[in-house]
């Protein structure tokens, strides 16, 4: 089954939206707060797997074979970087304020 033609460009302009915000996250990790550097890797593990899921959906489209296997693999980071991000907002609601 063929795909439509306006389906691959809007893959394409989500993955181009989703590089572009590599730029903050690279500049977060370069910052000199520790805390802030830490939110930063989380922020691109989830970035990359976006990535990898676009580019995933994206080959699996256009290419005669099965790419599936690199959209499973962007799903996954996506998945950790979501249950670690939300840990980490679930221990900083229920620790106390000091």
């Amino acid at each position: 089954m063929d795909t439509p033609d306006w389906f691959d460009w809007v893959i394409l302009a989500s993955a181009l939206l989703q590089a572009l915000c590599l730029v903050p996250i690279i500049r977060r990790l370069r910052g000199l707060d520790p805390a802030v550097r830490a939110k930063g890797w989380f922020d691109l593990i989830d970035a990359v797997g976006g990535l990898l899921l676009f580019g995933g959906m994206f080959l699996s489209a256009r290419v005669s074979d099965s790419w599936l296997w690199l959209g499973i693999v962007g799903f996954t980071l996506l998945g950790i970087g979501y249950s670690v991000k939300g840990v980490h907002r679930l221990r900083a609601r229920r620790s106390p304020a000091a």
